[in-house]
């Protein structure tokens, strides 16, 4: 019997939840380039790709058939929360800022669209 007991012990027990001060320390997991708002916000058409490259650092993905067009991604994930995913595409036109596209808007533009 007591056999039986030592045996079913630990299942028991790992089928339990765990007090949170017990739980593992699990970190927030930041992969690619931090794009804020503020940040979309100081990019004007006409930049270059030297000022683009100034204000949101490297593209993390440069295609060699369309070199024109940088993208600039973002995931953060955080134990117990969604996780938050941000793309930005950038479009040059002869070598300028001719538009963007993707999730991450300028904070005036945001604030205009809510008034």
């Amino acid at each position: 019997m007591l056999r039986v007991v030592l045996l079913a012990l630990p299942l028991l027990l790992g089928a339990c939840a765990l007090p949170e001060f017990l739980q593992p320390y699990r970190i927030d997991i930041q992969q690619g380039n931090y794009v804020s708002q503020d940040m979309v916000a100081q990019l004007k058409p006409g930049m270059t790709k030297e000022q683009v490259r100034s204000i949101l650092g490297t593209p993390l993905l440069t295609d060699i058939f369309h070199a024109e067009r940088w993208d600039y991604v973002y995931s953060l994930e955080r134990p117990g929360a969604p996780r938050d995913r941000r793309r930005l595409a950038v479009y040059f036109a002869d070598g300028k800022l001719a538009r963007l596209e993707g999730n991450v808007i300028p904070a005036a533009q945001e604030q205009g669209e809510a008034k």
